[in-house]
């Protein structure tokens, strides 16, 4: 009885229209931030090395290289912060979880682009 309310108030909480997203995948994410009384959206660009959980509380880890330091971000996906995900490339990976990137540099942390992504793209 409880797990079924819990189901019914959450599906409220689920946004439809995020895209498919794997590991590997470079996103660009817009996060809304408030400052002070003002509110603007910033873009945050990286590969996805990360997803976890699923309903309401599904999370994206998304690492980009900034002036040389790797930097990581965890964003809720269904969080009414998160204005919206947009997937640039998609990855071809053999793993779920991309933490080998971390001890990785500049060059040798690039991942190659999937062939049918990059078909439907031209078109």
């Amino acid at each position: 009885m409880s797990q079924q309310l819990i189901r019914e108030i959450t599906k409220e909480q689920l946004k439809t229209d995020l895209p498919q997203v794997d590991p590997g995948d470079t996103v660009r994410v817009f996060v809304k931030i408030v400052e002070g009384g003002k509110e603007r959206i910033q873009a945050y660009e990286g590969t996805v090395i990360k997803l976890s959980n699923s309903g309401v509380s599904k999370t994206v880890t998304v690492r980009k290289v900034f002036k040389g330091i790797g930097v990581e971000r965890i964003f809720p996906m269904h969080s009414p912060r998160v204005e919206s995900i947009v997937v640039l490339k998609k990855g071809k990976v053999r793993r779920a979880k991309l933490y080998y990137l971390r001890g990785l540099n500049d060059k040798s942390s690039r991942i190659k682009e999937k062939q049918s992504f990059l078909r439907a793209k031209k078109k």
